[in-house]
Parts: structure tokens; C-alpha cells; sequence
């Protein structure tokens, strides 16, 4: 009988002690996401100061031209060009007087040296934020030093017209003897498999920011801004397409914010409702409103791109949207992987170069 108490005296106080974990956690829930949205906020200044931000804003050279160089393929070869076929160390020609831009690339760049290993491209950072006056002469280019140097040590290229292709590359990035960071870049595209990308830039200060984005059956988006190996913020979205609905549905959505989760899964017959986590614990009184903005494609419905908002009701009745209770972070965010997902002055030039001592090698 005394052992019988003793276990409904544990379980009344253990249901207490869960009732007042829960109520503290739902509390904590605004203060967690206003610390969370403060940290990013100063992350994402630290990162837009940084060289490496100018490296990833520089506008991209229009590479719009390649698509004359190569030409279509009419048979299922697919031509590769591999690291191993572009090393070597190549300094833009300070003094070259080629006065019309269309030239091959290496025109403008001489083999300065051997590499067994690395591919260096070293080139004025003025012609780098002026991509158009990279292929221009100006005698006072002898003047300008080459002071942005990025050296590749990946680089895979797999395409043919028709086809497809499959493309990787990683590089790290230094301007005028400070390094700026690494930047990675994977892409693919095939009628079986869909179009796939993913890229990722780590910041010299420690910060990552990577995307990526797949289509075909299951369209996959991510966003992430990483502090070592903690995500400060990640925003991922699965939809699914299937031979009865042709169109991609939402399958599953998670929007981290530090340790604030935000997650919504597709039930038995539909999407479950949005639920709140702060450090992996349920908030049972807060309540999370979807609000798509535009679905059109149902690929990427995301915050990051701007085609949904989350509205979060806290315990105490009040309320924010995640725009709101972001700022000016939602459009830093933005911009920043904007920068990401587009095409790069940077990889512009290699894939160039590498096309040209590709083909002058066939």
C-alpha cells in the first residue's frame, strides 16, 4: 500500500513538473526567436562587410556567347574537361592591345607557370567589378596589378548539348593578399533526372552559407547561413509530384531560426499544421499561420524566395510575422542567395579558359 502512494505521489509530481517544463518552454518561445533573430542579424553584417560579400555581389560576366562556342551535339558523346586538362598558372596580359573583345579568352591571358595540381587565375580586381572591361583595351591597363587570384582545386565538366551536363568545381578566393574564402559550385541537368544545383561559399571569418535546388519527382530547396557548424538560419522545402498529379505538392517544410524550428509535414490526407520546437522541445500553446504568397511552380515556396510568410501567435496572445520579427535580415538573406545561386565573373572566366586550352588541345 505504502509503495502504491509512493507511485501516484512520483506520477502527480512528475505531471506537475511536465506541466510547468511546457509552460516555461511556450514562454520562452518569444524570447528564444527575438535572441535567435539577433544573432543572425549580426552574423549577416559581419558577412555583407566582408570581402568575401564583395566577391559574391561582383556582377557576372554575360557568358551568353557560350552558347555559340558550343555548338550541338548530334550523338549521345559527351565531351569532358577535367582539372587535370586546364592546370597550370595564367596572369592576365596587363599589356595585351587587342582592341575587339571577341577574342578567345587566352588572348587576354598568359601561362605564366606550371601547376601539377591547381589551376591559379590571377586578373586586376578592376576588371573583376567591371566584367565588361576585362575583354576591352586601355593603356592604362599596365598600370593595374593582379591582385584577385582564385585558384581551383576541382573541377569536373561533363556535357553534351542535347544531353545534359554534370559540373563541379571548388575554388578558393584571395584579393589583394587576404583570403576571402572558398567557393564550391555542383550543378546537373538530364530529361530522366530533372535540374539540380548546389553551391556553397565559406567566409574567411568562419560563417557558410550554402544553397541548393532539384527538380524532377521530388523538388528539394535549401537555405542555410552557418556559424561553424550551427545553423543560425536554414529554410527547406520538399514538394512531390506523382503520375496522378503531375503538379509538385508539399510534401514537407522546416524553417530554422537558431534554436527555433518551425515544421510542417503532410498528414494521412493533408498537411498536419505547423508546429513550433524551441531547442527540440514542442511549444503547445503558440500557433503558426502559412501564408502563401505564390505557388506557381510549388517548387521553392519559400520565405527566402519570397512566395510565403509565417505568422506566430504566441501564448500571450500576441503576434509576428517572420518578416517582421526579421527586418532587414529577410532582404540581406535574400540578396545574399541570390548572389549564391547565380552564375559567378569567377567561374565565368575558368569555364572559359578551360574551353579554350580544351579545345586548342583537341
Amino acid at each position: 500500500m505504502k509503495t502504491t502512494k509512493l507511485f501516484i505521489l512520483a506520477s502527480v509530481i512528475g505531471m506537475i513538473s511536465w506541466s510547468c517544463t511546457s509552460e516555461l518552454s511556450d514562454g520562452s518561445l518569444k524570447s528564444s526567436l527575438q535572441n535567435s533573430a539577433d544573432n543572425l542579424s549580426v552574423a549577416l553584417k559581419t558577412i555583407t562587410n566582408s570581402q568575401g560579400y564583395q566577391v559574391l555581389a561582383t556582377p557576372s560576366y554575360d557568358n551568353s556567347s557560350m552558347s555559340k562556342v558550343f555548338s550541338p551535339v548530334i550523338d549521345s558523346t559527351f565531351n569532358t574537361i577535367m582539372l587535370a586538362d586546364i592546370v597550370g598558372e595564367y596572369e592576365f596580359n596587363k599589356a595585351n592591345t587587342y582592341k575587339k573583345w571577341k577574342q578567345p579568352i587566352t588572348n587576354f591571358f598568359s601561362k605564366a607557370a606550371d601547376n601539377a595540381t591547381l589551376m591559379i587565375v590571377r586578373l586586376p580586381e578592376e576588371k573583376v567589378k567591371r566584367p565588361n572591361a576585362l575583354f576591352m583595351y586601355n593603356p592604362a591597363d599596365t598600370l593595374l596589378t593582379n591582385n584577385y587570384v582564385f585558384s581551383l582545386n576541382k573541377y569536373d565538366y561533363k556535357f553534351n548539348r542535347v544531353l545534359g551536363w554534370d559540373y563541379a568545381m571548388a575554388s578558393t578566393i584571395n584579393v589583394k593578399s587576404v583570403d576571402a574564402g572558398a567557393l564550391s559550385i555542383q550543378s546537373s541537368s538530364s530529361k530522366e533526372l530533372g535540374y539540380k544545383f548546389a553551391s556553397e561559399f565559406v567566409f574567411a571569418n568562419g560563417y557558410t552559407v550554402n544553397s541548393s535546388f532539384s527538380t524532377g519527382d521530388t523538388a528539394v530547396s535549401v537555405y542555410a547561413v552557418k556559424q561553424g557548424s550551427t545553423a543560425l538560419y536554414e529554410e527547406k522545402y520538399t514538394a512531390i509530384k506523382t503520375a496522378a498529379d503531375k503538379r509538385h505538392r508539399e510534401r514537407e517544410y522546416a524553417l530554422t531560426i537558431g534554436n527555433v524550428q518551425i515544421v510542417r509535414k503532410a498528414g494521412p490526407s493533408s498537411l498536419d499544421s505547423a508546429k513550433v520546437y524551441v531547442a527540440g522541445v514542442l511549444q503547445t500553446t503558440a500557433k503558426v499561420e502559412v501564408v502563401d504568397i505564390a505557388t506557381v511552380d510549388g517548387t521553392d515556396v519559400s520565405v527566402t524566395a519570397h512566395k510565403r510568410e509565417l505568422k506566430i501567435t504566441f501564448d500571450d496572445g500576441t503576434s509576428k510575422t517572420i518578416s517582421e520579427l526579421l527586418g532587414t535580415s529577410v532582404e540581406t538573406i535574400r540578396n545574399l542567395f541570390i548572389s549564391l545561386r547565380q552564375s559567378y565573373f569567377a567561374t565565368s572566366i575558368v569555364d572559359r579558359i578551360a574551353w579554350d586550352i580544351y579545345i586548342k588541345k583537341k
